[in-house]
Formats: C-alpha cells, sequence, structure tokens
C-alpha cells in the first residue's frame, strides 16, 4: 500500500529536496550579478522551502486521524506555509533590503518546482510493486 502517511513524508521531503535544488539553481545563475544577488535568491527560495516543509509536518503529523482531522491539518499546514513565504519574502525584501527580483525568482523557481516535481515524485512512487 503506497497511500500511508509514512510514504506521504517521504513524497514531502522529496519535493522539498527538488524545491531547494531550484533555489539553489536559482541563486547560482543570479551570482553572476553578485553575492548579494545570490543570498536573495536563496532567501526567497528557502522560504518557500521552509512553508513547505512546515505544511508537510503539519499535514502528515499527529498520527492517523479521520477525514474531518485530516483535512483540518492539511488547510491549517497551507496557511501556516504561506505565512511563512509572505514573512520570508517581507524579511528578505523589507527588512534584510535584499534585491526583490532575486528574491521572488528564488520563490517563484522553488514554487514552479513544487508542480513539476509531483509529476516525477508521484509517477515513481506509482511505479513501485509491493509484495
Amino acid at each position: 500500500m503506497l497511500n500511508t502517511a509514512d510514504e506521504g513524508r517521504r513524497l514531502a521531503l522529496r519535493v522539498a529536496g527538488f524545491q531547494a535544488a531550484a533555489a539553489l539553481l536559482t541563486a547560482a545563475v543570479c551570482s553572476i550579478n553578485g553575492p548579494r544577488h545570490a543570498l536573495a535568491a536563496l532567501a526567497g527560495g528557502g522560504a518557500v522551502v521552509l512553508g513547505s516543509l512546515v505544511a508537510a509536518w503539519g499535514a502528515f503529523g499527529g498520527g492517523v486521524a479521520g477525514a474531518g482531522a485530516a483535512l483540518g491539518r492539511l488547510l491549517l499546514g497551507t496557511v501556516a506555509k504561506w505565512l511563512i513565504v509572505i514573512a520570508g519574502l517581507y524579511l528578505a525584501m523589507a527588512v534584510w533590503q535584499l534585491p526583490a527580483v532575486p528574491v521572488l525568482a528564488g520563490s517563484a523557481m522553488a514554487a514552479a518546482a513544487l508542480v513539476v516535481s509531483t509529476r516525477f515524485v508521484m509517477k515513481r512512487s506509482t511505479t513501485r510493486t509491493s509484495a
């Protein structure tokens, strides 16, 4: 059976890994303009990765529960994710005065990696055979 909470946690960690790789790649490209731009891309991408990890922890933490509790945890995790992303972007651009374009590029690439990696991660998980 592949729809256990344990499998969900593993999938979420793989997706977060893809997001982190996308943020690092964006930072590497932005480093052409200097280390401040690379740091900005890392801050934006890092906010999205941290938010995704918190959302996964909220959705899959707490063990087995009924449908209502599971939906509530999923919604609470999603709200926490976006609060973390918004706070991270605010800190990067308003408080730390990092360049806005690399911050937004890092967060956009990490968010896009979520969409793209979900296809690959889910395809890989469904091709496994269980005995």
